[in-house]
């Protein structure tokens, strides 16, 4: 498998970076192999699902953080599970935690955004998990197009566990104006879910068009990933991608 290149700053004022999307069911499994998974891919953000969002759930989440040489950009319990970790490359300009409409009888939604800089780029960013129920997860997707829109920026990605695989009314209406980074790009593995016998693609990272993907997929055979840990982490795999921001 070919590698994916590094986090850098180009010539011309782009920045290459590396975005990780991954569901970590509330650290309920081996956060340690976890952590170990999240090094290993190297990113400048990490897009969170399943947070933990109650009892010390900072705490649990800064542990995670630190484990990973990362900091928590935002998002988590007030965010209702999703939440973005950054590295030190990143510069914030602002974040938001949003809470969707709530549906009797489902659980409660959110997005964790934010707007932040990589030298001269500036970029919107948006960690989702959408409603295992399909009328309610194809708003969802609606909502979060309308989120990225507000952002008054010109790049922006969104990343998480959509519930639904390519094709479904929610994906489909994501990669309208948005690329479908592994369908763009497509490295290492596809299916996300489940951990043990991935059969499904349910993860995924979009971009909006004027974003460059250098690859993006499940980081199988990653140096530093092992299977073992792939499956002790959590009950889905991570997605990858190496992304060209223009400069701003």
């Amino acid at each position: 498998m070919s590698q994916l290149p590094d986090s850098r700053t180009e010539p011309d004022g782009s920045a290459l970076i590396r975005v990780l999307s991954y569901n970590i069911r509330s650290m309920r499994d081996d956060p340690t192999a976890l952590a170990r998974v999240i090094s290993a891919c190297a990113p400048d953000l990490v897009l969170i699902q399943e947070a933990p969002r109650f009892f010390r759930w900072r705490k649990k989440l800064a542990r995670l953080a630190r484990a990973a040489n990362l900091v928590i950009l935002s998002g988590g319990g007030t965010a209702a599970g999703p939440a973005i970790l950054c590295n030190l490359r990143a510069t914030v300009e602002r974040t938001e935690d949003v809470l969707l409409p709530l549906t009797p009888g489902q659980h409660r939604r959110g997005f964790a955004t934010a707007v932040v800089r990589f030298g001269s780029t500036r970029l919107g960013v948006l960690s989702c998990h959408l409603s295992l129920q399909k009328d309610e997860r194809y708003d969802q997707s609606g909502m979060l197009l309308d989120r990225l829109a507000g952002m008054g920026v010109d790049h922006a990605i969104a990343g998480g566990d959509l519930n639904e695989r390519p094709g479904g009314r929610a994906f489909t209406r994501l990669t309208e104006p948005l690329q479908d980074c592994w369908a763009t790009a497509p490295w290492g593995g596809e299916n996300t879910w489940t951990h043990t016998e991935p059969h499904r693609r349910i993860d995924a990272i979009f971009a909006t068009k004027g974003i460059e993907v250098l690859g993006c997929g499940v980081p199988v055979g990653h140096p530093g990933v092992t299977e073992a840990d792939l499956r002790m982490a959590t009950d889905h795999l991570p997605v990858l991608a190496a992304l060209r921001i223009p400069a701003s």
